[in-house]
């Protein structure tokens, strides 16, 4: 009888052992699933992501890959590779170059005679030019010089800028004569990716990032580059001055029949665990990498856990209650108690949930719009008929045109729409008027994305709708009082005119009271030959005050000036003679250095002379404390490519390096009884002739102004 009870015990022992590793078996089977699932969805959005940041680029290559194709094929930029001197001819591509690039927004176009000099450039008249510089070492003139379009990305030679160059040989009768380029910025694509959550980045051939939303992982290869590989990129420079490129900090693991994988990385700072999908680019030779967090997936994995394992108790309860209904009725009611209770738990946990996410949705300060492929509003939240005015029961259901829209622009929304519909989506967003319920205007930024489900079919579009209202009415108020500011600068510049036209018209007024009182004597000795002269001079000199004070006017609006055709010498000479005993009495030499032949300029010769007349003013200031023989001020006027410059130099101490940049700004002044208003009443004088003023110390000392004048038409 022992023996039969042992023996009972022991396959009792056996039989709850072999359904407890059942149990965990398949609780393990059923997280691994959850996992695998999760998963699967997880890669399944990473593709539709990466199908929509593909399409991006793409559609942001083909926008600009007809320019130089264009550009070669148009017969000045022909006839300029024929006949690089003529500079009629350059000057006309260049102004067709920035048509170009002001049309489409490219970052720039620029063409390349054979021997890689550029010759001519949608940037000719910046600080930044490529003309002039060589670009033979880049990879894209080599390809387009055996024929063939040439694509590579990398920073500037000139700019430092990163972008895209795409080129195209110009062939002529003789074969290929140069190379068209132009040059596409990535880095608005990169901002945006930068306001992501999930980092993205972009891969060149050579493994190298040269995009990312992360900028400490950018010039970061995926693994350590050849020696061969790396003396490529420095030889062509492609990445500026840059020739050791870091391994990216990943830590990759392979996840098993997924194109997907791991990725262990730090993200500002942060320990992240991703999940990535590569998708390769094989038009442009690069590889784009998305990345979603890995914590849904563990998440997905602990739930799977916890609801198998909750399962499994629900049937090992199931199981004791049949088993022992009978003897413990109590314990099998508690039981079952306890079993409504997690349920009831359970469905609140639910059904809390429900309400986070309803009202997580409602306190959104940005509309979201969803619609079908039709075009059917099939959602919109409470910020979005907060901000049409029409509740959702009034929205749903609703096609083209929408209540909402402006009426006057009903024709340029429909088009807009249209172009949505058919997936050509703006990847930045753009601005869309709309008219509220009520009447009123509202100014709002919409982006818009696919709307696509977990087995990746389309099921529409999904618009995010900011109002930025208030911002635009923001920057008009801005605008206002910036206008009201330059107002009130040009009004207090009438003081400092006052004291200017004091000193101006001192000198002729100081003539006329001397040629009145020469004709006296001369009408009284009867020389009427020498009486009638100094008449003249008379009248010269009333014309001339006469002229000074008409201009007055000028200072609070400078284009009611008087322009004409002026020789700048002539300019030159008159200001140096009205100042010329001044320039004695201060023991000043004033060095002339014009250049022979100069053209005439458009101007206003008061004015122009008043400028002349100030800057020696301060140059005479800034050498009192100089020694009389030292005091020395240089006049240099010289032809430039689009007009002339004038500079004056003077010998004095220099401008401190803290001061150099305010030195134009309004009532900014050194002087101890100056008001600050005569630097800048030049700088409002020559921007009113078309040009530009700037200051800079001399290496051997002293202080140089140099002002330009663009010429006479």
């Amino acid at each position: 009888m022992p023996r039969t009870r042992s023996s009972t015990t022991h396959a009792r022992y056996w039989r709850w052992l072999g359904l407890t590793m059942a149990a965990i078996g398949l609780i393990v089977l059923s997280a691994n699933w959850a996992e695998r699932h999760e998963l699967a969805t997880r890669t399944a959005a990473l593709r539709q992501a990466a199908a929509a940041h593909v399409l991006g680029l793409r559609g942001l290559v083909e926008k600009h890959d007809f320019l130089p194709y264009a550009a070669a094929r148009h017969p000045d930029v022909l006839a300029l590779l024929q006949a690089p001197q003529d500079s009629a001819l350059r000057l006309r591509v260049n102004h067709y170059f920035a048509d170009l690039q002001s049309t489409t927004g490219a970052a720039a176009l620029f063409l390349v005679d054979r021997n890689g000099l550029t010759l001519s450039s949608s940037n000719w008249n910046q600080p930044s030019s490529f003309v002039g510089e060589s670009y033979r070492q880049r990879p894209y003139f080599e390809t387009a010089l055996q024929g063939q379009r040439g694509l590579f990305y990398g920073l500037g030679l000139t700019t430092g800028q990163s972008g895209l160059f795409i080129a195209e040989p110009v062939r002529g009768p003789a074969g290929i004569m140069g190379v068209a380029v132009v040059k596409i910025s990535l880095e608005p694509l990169q901002a945006a990716w930068r306001r992501g959550i999930d980092p993205v980045l972009l891969r060149d051939s050579r493994g190298v990032v040269f995009l990312s939303s992360q900028p400490e992982w950018l010039f970061q290869a995926r693994q350590q580059l050849s020696a061969a590989d790396a003396a490529w990129i420095s030889s062509h420079r492609q990445y500026g001055s840059r020739s050791q490129f870091a391994v990216l900090p990943w830590q990759v693991k392979p996840l098993p029949d997924s194109a997907a994988y791991g990725l262990q990385t730090t993200v500002q700072g942060l320990h992240r665990s991703l999940l990535a999908l590569d998708t390769a680019l094989p038009e442009l030779g690069w590889t784009l990498t998305v990345t979603s967090d890995m914590k849904e997936v563990t998440q997905a994995r602990q739930l799977a856990l916890a609801l198998s394992t909750l399962l499994l108790a629900l049937l090992l309860l199931a199981s004791l209650y049949w088993r022992l209904r009978e003897k413990r009725f109590v314990e099998q009611r508690s039981a079952r108690l306890e079993l409504e209770r997690r349920v009831e738990e359970r469905t609140r946990d639910l059904e809390e949930a429900h309400t986070f996410r309803k009202a997580m949705e409602d306190s959104l300060l940005v509309g979201m719009r969803a619609r079908d492929p039709q075009g059917r509003i099939i959602y919109v939240n409470p910020a979005f008929c907060a901000m049409v005015g029409y509740s959702a029961e009034e929205l749903l259901g609703c096609l083209p045109p929408y209540p909402y829209w402006h009426p006057d622009d009903l024709e340029k929304q429909a088009r807009v729409s249209q172009d949505v519909l058919q997936g050509r989506v703006v990847p930045h967003g753009y601005e869309s008027r709309i008219r509220h319920k009520d009447g009123h205007d509202v100014i709002t930024m919409i982006y818009t994305a696919a709307l696509v489900d977990a087995r990746g079919v389309h099921r529409g579009w999904m618009s995010s709708v900011v109002d930025i209202t208030a911002q635009k009415q923001a920057e008009a108020r801005q605008r206002d009082q910036e206008l009201q500011l330059e107002r009130s600068a040009r009004l207090a510049s009438v003081g400092e005119m006052a004291s200017t036209l004091a000193h101006e018209l001192n000198q002729p007024l100081m003539a006329l009271s001397n040629f009145a009182l020469a004709a006296r004597a001369l009408a009284d000795r009867g020389a009427s030959s020498l009486l009638a002269e100094t008449l003249n001079d008379i009248i010269a000199q009333s014309q001339r005050a006469s002229e000074i004070v008409k201009r007055v006017r000028v200072f609070i609006n400078p284009q009611r000036a008087q322009y004409e055709n002026l020789a700048p010498a002539d300019v030159i000479h008159h200001a140096v003679n009205l100042l010329k005993p001044e320039l004695q009495r201060h023991h000043v030499q004033l060095q002339l250095q014009l250049e022979d032949g100069l053209p005439p300029v458009r101007g206003d010769s008061v004015l122009l002379e008043q400028v002349l007349m100030n800057l020696i003013h301060n140059a005479l200031h800034a050498m009192q404390a100089q020694p009389p023989g030292s005091r020395r001020i240089q006049l240099l006027c010289r032809q430039q490519e689009q007009g002339v410059s004038v500079t004056v130099a003077d010998s004095g101490p220099g401008i401190p390096a803290e001061q150099i940049e305010q030195i134009f700004a309004p009532f900014f002044t050194s002087k101890p009884d100056g008001l600050g208003l005569g630097l800048n009443i030049c700088r409002t004088i020559i921007e009113a002739h078309g040009g530009r003023i700037s200051v800079e110390n001399s290496p051997t000392g002293g202080a140089a102004f140099t002002f330009t004048l663009a010429l006479a038409s």
